[in-house]
């Protein structure tokens, strides 16, 4: 049998399963930068970011889920360990930020390498003929362009 159970070809899927654990391990070092940002963060823009960071790592930790039980639904098995996040993540390292500014631009530098990934899903899902993968990184991709914007006009 050439096609999964969900009627998608085999070796189309399993590119897709491959770059969702990378972007599956690219969240995961968001989300950990995010936290790091929100326990670390200091100075006269401590209130806003600090509750800006929890919704970011909020939301990343919603979004490691669905990408999970995405490379589940594929028939593929997720990364889930450190050495496999570290090994295959594409974000940024965000290690003892406590400057907005530096926060911030850690913000859209992983949001851009995330957003570099999805798209590349996106055009292997859309060649695969599957749309909730396609669906899925749709979502994601229009939701962090705003970010992206937003924190963009914040930097000014």
């Amino acid at each position: 049998m050439t096609t999964t159970i969900l009627g998608l070809d085999k070796q189309k899927t399993k590119e897709l399963v491959n770059e969702l654990n990378v972007l599956l391990a690219s969240f995961q070092g968001y989300y950990q930068n995010t936290r790091g940002l929100h326990w670390n963060i200091k100075g006269k823009n401590f209130f806003e970011l600090h509750m800006k960071f929890e919704e970011f790592y909020t939301d990343a930790q919603e979004k490691v889920d669905l990408i999970a039980e995405r490379i589940l639904t594929l028939q593929g098995v997720p990364l889930h360990t450190f050495e496999d996040y570290t090994s295959v993540s594409k974000v940024p390292v965000g290690k003892d930020i406590s400057n907005d500014v530096e926060a911030v631009k850690l913000v859209v530098d992983s949001l851009s390498e995330l957003l570099k990934i999805e798209r590349s899903i996106l055009e292997l899902s859309d060649e695969a003929d599957d749309e909730g993968t396609n669906s899925m990184m749709s979502d994601f991709i229009s939701e962090q362009e705003k970010t992206v914007w937003m924190m963009n006009a914040w930097l000014g």
